[in-house]
Formats: structure tokens, C-alpha cells, sequence
């Protein structure tokens, strides 16, 4: 029998949204952006309903890394891979999103 070295743990993500204030569709439009950017890199993305009035927050590894009350809103697109990106892989480049808008 021919052991396999063992994986090394990826990173998960947790989106927690309001259900009241119907932002599922917001979740998993960031989940999918996620998932499209870091494929290789994240062990998932998982969307939790929470029912507290305007919850969203989006946390990496248990480590909270937005949240719209503390944050100022939702973050957009670049802000969120950021600092997904910073914390996995800093030194990776993000393409287009990493170059400065003209």
C-alpha cells in the first residue's frame, strides 16, 4: 500500500447574509467571484442565512474580513478579492484589478 502526502488545508469562506433584507442573490454573486478567482486556492464558499436585522459578513477562516455595518456597506468586487488574496497569497497578482483605473 503506497501512501499519498497528505493535502494541505485550504481556506474556506463564510458569506452570512439577512434573509429579511434579501441579499442571497449579493451573497452568492461573491461567493461565485470568489470561487471563479481562487478555483485552486479556497477549500469553498459558504453562504450562511442569518436572520439578525442587516447582517453581512464575510469571514476567512473564522476571521472576520468585512462587514457591512463596520466596513461602510458591501464591498465591491475588488476590495473583497483583495483581501481574500492578501491573506492567502499576497504576493499574487490579480490581473486587472491590481492595476490602477484610468
Amino acid at each position: 500500500m503506497t501512501q499519498t502526502a497528505p493535502q494541505a488545508v485550504k481556506p474556506n469562506v463564510t458569506i452570512t447574509y439577512c434573509i429579511g433584507c434579501n441579499w442571497l442573490l449579493r451573497a452568492g454573486w461573491m461567493a461565485q467571484e470568489l470561487l471563479q478567482t481562487f478555483q485552486d486556492q479556497l477549500g469553498g464558499v459558504t453562504l450562511i442565512p442569518g436572520d439578525m436585522g442587516g447582517v453581512f459578513e464575510i469571514r476567512l477562516d473564522g476571521e472576520l474580513i468585512w462587514e457591512r455595518k463596520r466596513d461602510g456597506g458591501f464591498p465591491d468586487v475588488k476590495a473583497l478579492k483583495t483581501r481574500v488574496r492578501d491573506r492567502i497569497d499576497p504576493h499574487r497578482d490579480l490581473g486587472h484589478l491590481d492595476r490602477p483605473a484610468h
